[in-house]
């Protein structure tokens, strides 16, 4: 039984001629690579590709190898986080040539992947490279202005290329190609509709082309607006997770996600808790979390830079990058389980909004925000009933805490009848006071104690009531 190849792979264009558009890039670029076929070193020794994805980057590059029957040797640069990694593949690529003596085509793919802090000296790994290379080098990104490229961007050795979004036309003319080339009927109006939907994405008009073609042999309109409703369906999350782990593409995986009713960091606990769950072999579950862990840190750069354009990355390594590594022959159905931490959160939910009215009455009595209030306010009260329950309980009801909340700050049962029975005895003392002061004679008109005013007299009253 032959394994089919996807398309996006088996249509992927041989030489410069298969590939569409982006005329200026194609006579650059062929006019640079037969300088390194002459024996001589450009003075421009890198070339960075961006646009948008889908565009056709690394399918440039590829089709540029083909053309002048060059060897390629592709890495990506955001899978190293060392620059001892991206020097060990690298700078051998860099260094060394073919067999017959022409030079390779070093790839490096998505760097704008790497972070300039965090991936330990990747950006000046790659620096490096570029100075000391040999061989012609391609770089590819979306976003060749981000900030951790800039160092890369402003080498003398380095020119940029940016890939325009494709036109309409182009786009139908690869889809066009690939219905001819596996023999299925395709609707012009549907092809055009598969382009609309995916806004110029080459790579995602191809996967939704085939997903068609293959079930159906052919590609009409009739199906292409049966498949939207489809696939715009939300999944609930265990859907979702099968769809992931059992699905056979990469797309059907993103297609998933994207199609979920999780959130992004919801699907990232849901995925985390599960994959011991239907994995089981030991390096696979190993390699799943480590998959997840990189979209993890792609989150985290996201959150510190706001640099949306990572998100790609982190969506396609937390569904794609789990589901490559699962053996579908030894996949079983399995009962998924809920995520422990959003378990928690909804078991704790009473208790965490307890603490937050706790803490917003101590905001409004002492005047301090409600986050002080959380910080320092609380765990006082804690330490102070630790040590003196009845003073704790009666700063308690002086803040107007009620006993639920004392519960939830102290953490015991017993500061709930403490705080009651201080608010029965205050109760008390209050009644008490009132019948003494209906029962005694007035004093004389304008009669004060010595050494006492009213203000004093009443500043001292609310100092006992308080304390």
């Amino acid at each position: 039984m032959s394994i089919a190849v996807p398309w996006i792979i088996k249509y992927r264009p041989k030489n410069l001629s298969q590939y569409v558009n982006q005329e200026e890039a194609k006579a650059f670029l062929s006019a640079w690579i037969k300088e390194w076929l002459r024996g001589g070193t450009p003075s421009k020794k890198a070339v960075l590709l961006h646009g948008p994805p889908g565009v056709g980057k690394t399918a440039l590059a590829e089709a540029l190898a083909g053309e002048f029957g060059l060897q390629i040797v592709e890495m990506n640069a955001s899978d190293f986080r060392r620059k001892s990694d991206i020097e060990k593949v690298a700078m051998i690529a860099s260094k060394a040539r073919s067999f017959d003596g022409k030079p390779k085509i070093v790839l490096l793919d998505e760097v704008d992947g790497l972070s300039g802090k965090e991936d330990l000296g990747g950006v000046e790994a790659i620096i490096d490279v570029i100075k000391n290379t040999k061989n012609p080098i391609i770089m590819t990104a979306n976003n060749a202005y981000a900030n951790q490229l800039r160092t890369i961007r402003t080498m003398n050795e380095v020119v940029l290329i940016e890939l325009k979004e494709l036109r309409q036309k182009d786009v139908l003319e690869v889809l066009k190609r690939i219905c001819e080339a596996e023999k299925i009927f395709c609707d012009d109006k549907a092809l055009k509709t598969i382009h609309e939907r995916n806004k110029g994405d080459l790579r995602s008009c191809i996967n939704d082309l085939e997903s068609i073609g293959r079930t159906y042999g052919k590609v009409t309109l009739d199906l292409v607006e049966k498949l939207l409703p489809y696939r715009d369906r939300e999944l609930d999350p265990f859907e979702t997770l099968r769809s992931i782990f059992f699905a056979k593409y990469t797309w059907q995986a993103k297609s998933a996600a994207m199609h979920s009713q999780l959130d992004f960091d919801t699907l990232l606990q849901w995925i985390n808790e599960n994959i011991p769950v239907q994995l089981t072999e030991p390096e696979n579950i190993y390699q799943a979390y480590e998959a997840l862990s990189r979209a993890d840190v792609h989150k985290g750069r996201i959150i510190k830079s706001g640099s949306w354009d990572l998100l790609s990355y982190a969506n396609d390594l937390s569904t794609a990058g789990v589901s490559l590594v699962a053996k579908k022959e030894k996949l079983k159905w399995i009962k998924y389980s809920f995520p422990a931490m959003i378990k928690m959160l909804a078991e704790t939910k009473a208790s965490r909004e307890k603490l937050l009215s706790a803490a917003e009455k101590i905001a409004r009595n002492v005047h301090v925000s409600r986050r002080t209030a959380l910080a320092e306010f609380i765990p006082l009260i804690r330490v102070i009933y630790r040590l003196d329950r009845n003073k704790a309980a009666y700063i308690m009801k002086s803040l107007n805490i009620s006993p639920d909340e004392a519960v939830v700050i102290t953490g015991e049962q017993e500061a709930r009848q403490l705080l009651e029975k201080k608010l029965s005895e205050l109760a008390a003392l209050a009644k008490k006071q009132e019948k003494i002061e209906k029962t005694s004679k007035p004093e004389s008109k304008g009669y004060k104690p010595a050494g006492q005013s009213r203000e004093s007299s009443s500043k001292h009253s609310r100092q006992r009531t308080l304390f």
